[in-house]
């Protein structure tokens, strides 16, 4: 973890005194496994490719809306199938900070831990965003 302390100076109309504000950014490793997109990639061609990791890519996004809806109706009951299935389909192009995540909010569903639940669909969401930048930065890459 990087840490950068900045001085923020006083303002000479206020008596507020000089304040150190830390700043934290977290060095964070690659989110996704590039084997298994370029496989697809290898296997299917870039054109027929590309239109399979889209299609991945609406499901998660598709799935990840209906555990917004089941978290803010706290129905617990319908949380797990979605998230287990996002765990199955980010897995098979690489997104394994995605997959990871997506077990977490199943088991604070089957705990019916709402506070979990929240905190653990917060890093999914993260996950996914960056996932998504990774993966076309990736495949732009393999060009």
């Amino acid at each position: 973890m990087e840490q950068k302390q900045t001085q923020i100076p006083a303002n000479a109309d206020h008596t507020f005194p000089v304040t150190t504000v830390a700043m934290l950014r977290c060095a964070a490793p690659d989110h996704i496994d590039g084997e298994p997109v370029a496989h697809i990639v290898a296997s299917k061609g870039q054109p027929e490719a590309e239109e399979m990791i889209c299609r991945v890519l609406e499901d998660i996004a598709y799935r990840l809306d209906a555990l917004q809806v089941a978290k803010n109706a706290h129905a617990f009951d319908s949380v797990a199938k979605p998230a287990r299935r996002i765990v199955h389909v980010a897995a098979q192009i690489g997104l394994l900070d995605v997959s990871k995540s997506a077990v977490g909010v199943a088991d604070a569903s089957q705990g019916r831990d709402g506070v979990a639940l929240r905190a653990t669909l917060a890093r999914l969401e993260r996950a996914f965003d960056l996932a998504v930048t990774e993966i076309w930065q990736f495949r732009d890459n393999m060009h």
